[in-house]
């Protein structure tokens, strides 16, 4: 059997598409954010216009101010700009949910404006090993299964999901304000994106899925790495429906049929709605 061809990565870097994986619905307008209160100083910086990057989040208060995820480097002006200008200063720290160029690109300019960095220990050696990304902004704190941080009245627990999206994906649990960052844990009502590459696997991905969702409640705001702000039942939809495709892609592989004639067949049509 021929083996498919290299996937086209670009869409990471903000490239093909102006950043997302599905050519013919690329972004429009200029890259901006759009901030949204989730109470108790958490805030989550939504794409605006064009394509930014994935959906960062913030703590904001008198103790200091943190950043979830960065965004696409080519966006950097308008993001630091803007968190700038939300936080009333300079971001005291920057905390990382996985790898990926539109969650890491701006990484370097906050940690020359003396922003500390931090990330789940894989995440670092990930993005030490990859020659795209700029080392001045690697984080210098890592940690390897739960981190937990004290901040402006909220416990913010960091806590790893290996083998999901990629090999160190972090979700970043906001408990007093009941705010969760997934990352790319959660694609909320888009067709998601699990990069086998760098660790990912569908299973983990269902199963992280699962899991943060018994970490969440009813009234839980669960921000999406791309998307718009889900709940736990669009993260519980979710998993269900990454099972649901699961499940039909492995009817194919148990009939015997190669990776073309399952492209060929096209048997999840029937979930176009969602990509």
């Amino acid at each position: 059997m021929n083996k498919p061809a290299p996937t086209d990565r670009s869409f990471l870097h903000g490239q093909s598409g102006g950043g997302f994986p599905d050519k013919s619905r690329p972004p429009t307008g200029k890259d901006s954010w759009k901030a949204v209160d989730l109470g108790q100083g958490v805030y989550t910086l939504e794409v605006d216009e064009g394509n930014p990057g994935g959906t960062l989040g913030m703590l904001i208060g008198e103790e200091g101010t943190i950043l979830i995820d960065s965004g696409l480097k080519k966006a950097e002006s308008v993001t630091l700009s803007t968190t700038e200008k939300l936080a009333g200063g300079p971001v005291d720290y920057l905390i990382t949910t996985h790898m990926h160029g539109d969650h890491v690109g701006c990484h370097a300019s906050y940690s020359k404006a003396g922003t500390t960095i931090i990330a789940q220990e894989n995440t670092r050696h990930a993005l030490l090993t990859d020659d795209t990304f700029d080392k001045a902004g690697l984080p210098v704190i890592t940690f390897s299964n739960k981190a937990t941080i004290n901040l402006n009245g909220q416990t913010i627990n960091l806590i790893h999901f290996p083998s999901a999206h990629t090999a160190s994906d972090t979700i970043v649990h906001f408990v007093e304000a009941n705010v969760i960052h997934a990352g790319d844990l959660l694609f909320n009502r888009i067709f998601p994106f699990i990069d086998l590459d760098n660790g990912g696997n569908i299973n983990g991905y269902i199963d992280a899925q699962l899991k943060v969702a018994e970490i969440a409640n009813d009234e839980t705001s669960i921000i999406a790495g791309h998307g718009p702000l889900g709940s736990k039942a669009d993260l519980i939809n979710a998993a269900a429906q990454l099972q649901e495709i699961k499940e039909t892609v492995k009817t194919s592989v148990d009939k015997g049929l190669s990776i073309e004639e399952v492209l060929k067949q096209n048997p999840l049509t029937p979930f176009d709605q969602f990509s």
